[in-house]
């Protein structure tokens, strides 16, 4: 309908094969729209609301060829986001000449400071203890937005919310399911390295709910809502000749990665990549 963004929907069993049907569905059905960051040549981006249901997020294949970046470049997104190795990158909002990070969603979930209250909130420890102790609740998650700082900085969070909630399977065994929201998602560009993070921090979760509970906590579906997923019109050349491209000429596995066939590449990156990080933002 005219003047309607439009409202889509995929599913697949892996990581890998939801995200590629998310940019195709979003490249072909979603809506002409500007941005603010277009130039006056781009065309106008590709957009639409998106959700994106993975079954069975660890199950191969889990990492898809065409992500921003490379093997090193996904490991080092993974310890920003699950252990916070950019932290130090923040700047002190009490500072106007600091001209640092906003933020990082590390920080935000792990060490969400609200003025006026001394300690900061761990909110993906108190969404683990949540669910340890009554794994129905509905009350389990995680913001990121700061009303008093993100209605008027830069580069406000596009991650907003994490909400998990356990139920138990035929076996026994509970299941963390997720629901992970976007405000602004770059479809092609972000949102792989953005879901395989978050996956990662699905497991830390679930990780610590055994540790606390001694129940058997494995990974329930991961679903990614996106209140504007979009491809931008700067990229499209890019976007056809890679992404559409091997979709075209190559058949899926020729397409994708086993994770567990990359892991040890990326584990063997990893003390570079710290050292990388912890250098990173200093005077």
């Amino acid at each position: 309908m005219n003047g309607h963004i439009p409202v889509l929907f995929v599913e697949g069993n892996s990581l890998a094969e939801a995200w590629e049907k998310s940019v195709l569905e979003a490249y072909q059905k979603g809506c002409d729209i500007k941005t603010e960051y277009d130039k006056p040549e781009d065309p106008p981006c590709k957009d639409c609301s998106m959700t994106v249901v993975i079954h069975d997020p660890i199950s191969e294949p889990m990492i898809h060829r065409d992500m921003p970046g490379g093997l090193e470049d996904l490991q080092e997104y993974v310890l920003e986001v699950v252990e916070g190795i950019k932290d130090h990158c923040v700047r002190n909002a009490d500072d106007p000449n600091d001209t640092k990070w906003e933020y990082t969603y590390h920080q935000r979930l792990f060490d969400y400071a609200v003025p006026g209250i001394e300690k900061p909130y761990d909110q993906i420890e108190l969404i683990a203890q949540k669910l340890a102790k009554v794994p129905y609740t509905r009350r389990a998650q995680a913001i990121t937005w700061k009303v008093w700082e993100d209605n008027t900085c830069y580069d406000p969070a596009c991650l907003q919310s994490i909400w998990c909630r356990l139920l138990k399977g035929d076996d026994e065994t509970w299941y963390l399911n997720t629901n992970v929201r976007f405000r602004s998602n770059d479809a092609y560009k972000a949102a792989f390295m953005n879901m395989f993070a978050l996956i990662q921090l699905q497991q830390k979760i679930a990780d610590r709910i055994t540790e606390l509970s001694g129940k058997k906590v494995k990974l329930g579906r991961y679903v990614h809502q996106a209140d504007s997923y979009h491809i931008y019109g700067s990229y499209f050349d890019e976007f056809k000749n890679r992404f559409l491209n091997a979709i075209e000429t190559r058949e899926f596995d020729q397409r994708t990665y086993n994770y567990s066939d990359m892991k040890d590449i990326m584990d063997e990156a990893i003390p570079a990549i710290r050292e990388k990080a912890a250098n990173m933002c200093r005077e």
